[in-house]
């Protein structure tokens, strides 16, 4: 997969450079290109903003050093990337999109900034608003490292161990169960004697009734309670959750 990043703060993306998103680019898996917006601008002052149409306080990100990154990206690639800009307006990114994500060959991301992006980005280039919450950040550096990291670690190869992956939380549909390693006790705080056992058919019904568990204590608007399978209405029903 390529990525292709814009922003007016390359140096803010530097994390992309360690860690498991940096294997995957040693190893081929991942291409990721910073681009700095500026380098996209016409005047002497090198100028991404301007002050809104209309009046009000802070400036708008303008439109054209956009629209001639992404045609420079798309040149470079000879091809057009599927287009995600940052924004707090966005879709709300999760799992399903970051594996929707994951099956494309190409995203180019543009990272916001001020108060905002002139509309004519997401309108004509056109690009997909995209929001990791519903929260104000500074700007889009943190939300495209996250999308990144998120999206990057479901490419084969990319993960040491695919089977950590198919256990994550919410690719299920369902919050992660409880881990735990050496030592056996802890400051009184013990293993669970289930996972000392050895007996692998009651481990795994544990850890699906730990993962039912906390996602209806925590998170149970991620139930899909008429996708339950029996087996798993037999543990809630066991545990009291339901």
């Amino acid at each position: 997969m390529r990525v292709d990043i814009v922003s007016i703060f390359p140096e803010a993306l530097a994390p992309l450079e360690v860690s498991l998103l940096a294997r995957a680019r040693d190893r081929g898996l991942l291409q990721v290109r910073v681009w700095n917006l500026r380098d996209f601008t016409v005047d002497r002052h090198r100028q991404v903003d301007d002050v809104p149409y209309g009046g009000g306080p802070g400036m708008v990100m303008k439109p054209e050093p956009f629209f001639a990154a992404v045609e420079a990206i798309a040149a470079e690639a000879a091809g057009r990337p599927r287009v995600l800009l940052t924004s707090p307006q966005g879709r709300r990114f999760d799992q399903r999109y970051a594996e929707e994500l994951a099956r494309e060959r190409h995203l180019a991301l543009l990272c916001g900034r001020y108060e905002g992006v002139d509309e004519r980005v997401a309108q004509g280039l056109p690009a997909e608003e995209v929001s990791i919450g519903d929260y104000i950040l500074n700007g889009g550096e943190l939300p495209a490292m996250v999308i990144v990291e998120a999206v990057a670690r479901l490419l084969p190869g990319v993960v040491g161990d695919q089977a950590s992956i198919a256990a994550d939380s919410f690719t299920s549909g369902l919050l992660d169960h409880p881990h735990y390693t050496r030592p056996a006790e802890f400051r009184g705080m013990a293993v669970p004697e289930v996972l000392l056992s050895g007996h692998h058919e009651a481990i795994r019904r544990w850890r699906r009734r730990e993962q039912l568990r906390r996602t209806v204590a925590r998170r149970p608007d991620l139930i899909a309670w008429d996708r339950l399978s029996e087996e798993d209405r037999a543990l809630l029903r066991d545990d009291g959750s339901l």
